[in-house]
């Protein structure tokens, strides 16, 4: 297909909704929005307004609220495009990001990493997000509530609100694989079971995937507050200086966690190889101990006619003796040479 093409690329059935928080210092407004037309009231209002889109399946939708307020063809392509990875753009008029929402599943505990679209305009933001549910929950409230400074800034403020909170729940995302680490380290000194290498082969796969989704947004933060745009203002950019730093530190977090991760998978292999080569030691003592048996029990066992032993009174309890003196000698050298 020719590019700007709006066609969904990914998973995403749920249906489309279109809701909105327009807000200023004095007031806040809520509602959900019914049709493309009632976008455009917030387009050019001396409010704030976050517009945010949930579900992408209805593609002629995502495709009419970019030509409302003037997106380019391929950004919308982007938007549709599940699989991307975090970048930020900017156009005439507005800036394009991506980003990766991370969160941990409650029931099991797995990582659900979800695409959001961010456009921000001069007095709008713009999220276009997977699927109902997020961890933007904190920021409404705070819309609401009127707590700290949102509501006495412009859109970019609200721009940078939405990326910070988003890049918070990371930390949540990395106590928790960091816990389950900690419970591993206790399983690998005290079992060599398999299920322990498997989770550990688990969370190194999980690392990749969050290394790989967050990695981008270095360098993509770091553009965005050296790029002079009149629609980040002076007062926003230390933000996302300070949003920056915790970037770098949550991907140094990530790369010590690999390090760890492979740390334990070494350990797990050697506690592996250890135990195994003290069986095989108890086997081969084991094997050793009975070679002088097996052979004194071989020698009698021969189909001679004439072996006066065999005639002897004591001959069999003597050999049993015998049997048993060599093998406590042997017992003894081994434990002299700490073998046992």
């Amino acid at each position: 297909m020719p590019p700007g093409s709006a066609v969904l690329v990914g998973e995403s059935a749920e249906p489309t909704r279109i809701s909105v928080i327009d807000f200023d210092e004095k007031h806040v407004d809520t509602r959900p929005l019914c049709s493309i037309e009632e976008t455009l009231l917030f387009r050019d209002t001396a409010t704030v307004t976050w517009i945010n889109i949930t579900g992408l399946h209805d593609v002629e939708v995502i495709e009419a609220i970019g030509q409302a307020y003037g997106i380019h063809p391929l950004v919308i392509e982007d938007i549709l495009h599940l699989g991307q990875r975090p970048k930020i753009e900017f156009f005439d008029g507005y800036i394009f990001t991506v980003i990766k929402m991370i969160r941990v599943e409650e029931e099991t505990g797995a990582l659900d990493v979800e695409q959001v679209s961010l456009i921000l305009g001069p007095s709008f933001v713009m999220t276009f997000q997977e699927k109902e549910g997020d961890v933007l929950d904190p920021l409404r409230k705070r819309i609401h509530e009127g707590k700290g400074r949102i509501r006495k800034s412009g859109a970019d403020y609200l721009f940078y609100a939405i990326i910070d909170i988003i890049v918070d729940n990371y930390f949540v995302v990395l106590d928790h694989l960091a816990e389950n680490l900690d419970e591993l380290e206790e399983q690998v000194i005290s079992s060599v079971d398999l299920s322990v290498l498997n989770t550990l082969h688990k969370i190194r796969r999980e690392l990749i995937r969050l290394r790989k989704n967050i990695g981008p947004m270095r360098e993509e933060l770091a553009v965005l507050y050296r790029e002079e745009d009149i629609l980040i203002t002076d007062n926003t950019l230390p933000y996302f200086h300070d949003l920056h730093d915790h970037i770098i530190r949550i991907i140094e977090n990530l790369d010590t966690m690999r390090e760890l991760v492979s740390g334990l998978r070494e350990l797990y292999l050697s506690g592996v190889s250890t135990r195994t080569n003290e069986i095989m030691k108890v086997l081969t003592l084991v094997g050793t101990l009975f070679i002088p048996l097996t052979f004194i029990v071989g020698v009698y066992g021969m189909n001679f006619t004439y072996m006066p032993e065999l005639k002897w009174r004591w001959g069999y309890p003597l050999v049993w003796f015998i049997m048993l003196l060599i093998a406590a000698g042997m017992i003894r050298y081994f434990r002299k040479k700490n073998w046992i």
